[in-house]
């Protein structure tokens, strides 16, 4: 009785503030046109503010504008931006244990649903998020269920630096080492998820591989195009629609075909009693799960193995470029590896735990390149933020990629310092709720750790056989929907012997 009317305590005082907060109609923001609102400002014309692939500078300009909370317009859908980690931390505290999450592309969501597909964990909310992201906690969360598949990860990151080795001129530089990325990642990928060596690192332009990378980027830009569009091809097909399905099927099509054959080889060695202890772990683990049905499985594992194209592989590449930008960082890097790894030694989970330096190069270099602008909520109770009414059901968008570049967040933001990351007593105090919503809240990124492990084993690699070097003007980054390089990843490999 007594938590229950500490419950209602709670409840009241929360409704009491509610209802003294300024009406949400009172949050500061740009005015545009009924339902379309600022549309326009993002369209070619005489009306054009912002160019979509520079969408992150119209949210700065937000910020700089109307403060750490705002809100926007945007062919019907209101959002309202948040700014502040305090903010942030209001978000999550009253999620419960099902928190939700709006889609990051509504267009896979209705692609899914049509076709009658699973809508995965990033399109599912309440319960039903609950059930699945249950059913693979184990598997993909747990650090020592990722470690099992290091030795998969060290041999096809070997081969991806024979593979360099192969290609780069005589001057050092390897032609669109973006795409010889993405391509390791679908080797890596396959390996962990279906334990299938994909032979297309030296692949052809028309290799089904490389079909599918095209396809996974048609699926980003067009989607960040319809985000600023009418949303009518949620009535009839439109030819931008039409051309995203084709892309959406391409890569359904093609790694679905990777499953199945999977699920045929376990399938023949169990009949056979062939199949051995942790023997296709991944794949044996879903299938043994009882809540999952067999859209549940196939939606899953193809998210892991293809999803990396989409995060794991730019994300390495603003590595490659930090370290090739930032000499200084670089070395610290390779010297420590140095240290931790001996010549000749298989690189194991016990030595990357002792890597502080490089991981926390991975988290700078993240800061300076983040994979999305925000992460958005959609709060299933009324909430007050900032003195504001946020009603229930609003969609609310959590601004990290701001906060990463304001300097009462993080000392000398525009210096690439991995030294703030260090836990040495002379690491910067930064707020526990800046890097939340990128993999370390409630709806943590399911396949966060198999891409860590990936990242930190080929960083390694790379330094043991060359020193990077980058000659050119800094890079910067275009929105996709999430955000990747805006140029080529024209680094100098050099001979470290």
């Amino acid at each position: 009785m007594a938590k229950h009317s500490s419950y209602c305590r709670g409840f009241q005082q929360c409704s009491n503030r509610y209802d003294k907060a300024k009406p949400f109609d009172e949050i500061p923001g740009p005015k545009g046109l009924p339902y379309i609102g600022t549309m326009l400002k993002y369209r070619k014309g005489p009306f054009g503010k912002y160019n979509i692939d520079r969408y992150q500078e119209s949210v700065v300009d937000l910020y700089q504008r109307y403060g750490k909370i705002c809100k926007e317009t945007i062919a019907g859908r209101t959002i309202v931006h948040l700014f502040d980690p305090d903010y942030i931390r209001t978000v999550f505290q009253t999620e419960g244990k099902t928190p939700h999450v709006a889609p990051l592309m509504e267009t896979t969501q209705l692609y899914r649903k049509q076709r009658g597909f699973s809508p995965g964990l990033g399109n599912t909310n309440g319960e039903e998020w609950y059930k699945l992201r249950s059913a693979v906690q184990q598997m993909m969360m747990r650090p020592k269920a990722v470690t099992v598949y290091l030795p998969f990860v060290t041999e096809v990151a070997d081969d991806f630096i024979k593979r360099l080795k192969e290609i780069r001129d005589k001057s050092g530089h390897v032609k669109n080492l973006r795409n010889e990325i993405s391509k390791w990642n679908m080797v890596s990928a396959a390996m962990t998820v279906f334990e299938e060596r994909l032979h297309c690192l030296s692949s052809g332009p028309d290799s089904e591989v490389q079909k599918m990378i095209d396809a996974n980027s048609d699926m980003f830009t067009l989607s960040a195009k319809m985000k600023f569009q009418l949303p009518l091809y949620k009535m009839f097909e439109t030819p931008t629609w039409k051309k995203l399905c084709m892309a959406e099927e391409c890569v359904y099509k093609i790694s679905e075909r990777y499953l199945n054959e999977a699920i045929s080889r376990i399938s023949n060695l169990a009949r056979n009693n062939e199949l051995e202890e942790g023997q296709y772990n991944f794949l044996t683990y879903l299938l043994g799960r009882p809540e999952l049905d067999n859209r549940d499985v196939t939606i899953i594992s193809l998210s892991l193995f293809g999803d990396g194209l989409s995060t794991t592989s730019p994300t390495l590449a603003s590595n490659i470029y930090c370290l090739g930008r930032f000499q200084d960082a670089q070395e610290k890097v390779y010297q420590e590896i140095q240290r931790v790894v001996p010549p000749g030694s298989q690189i194991t989970a016990e030595m990357i735990n002792k890597m502080s330096y490089l991981k926390a190069f991975v988290k700078e270099a993240f800061r300076f390149f983040p994979i999305g602008l925000d992460v958005a909520r959609i709060p299933q109770q009324n909430l007050t933020i900032g003195g504001y009414q946020v009603p229930a059901g609003t969609r609310v968008e959590l601004n990290n990629f701001v906060m990463f570049n304001d300097p009462q967040y993080f000392d000398e933001p525009e210096e690439f310092k991995a030294e703030r990351w260090l836990r040495d007593g002379s690491a910067q105090n930064i707020h526990p709720y800046i890097l939340t919503p990128f993999g370390h809240g409630p709806r943590m990124c399911a396949g966060r750790r198999f891409a860590e492990q990936e990242m930190y084993v080929v960083i390694i690699k790379l330094l043991q056989n060359f020193r990077l070097e980058w000659t050119h003007s800094d890079l910067g980054q275009k929105y996709q929907i999430l955000m990747v390089p805006n140029a080529p990843i024209d680094v100098t490999l050099h001979n470290r012997t």
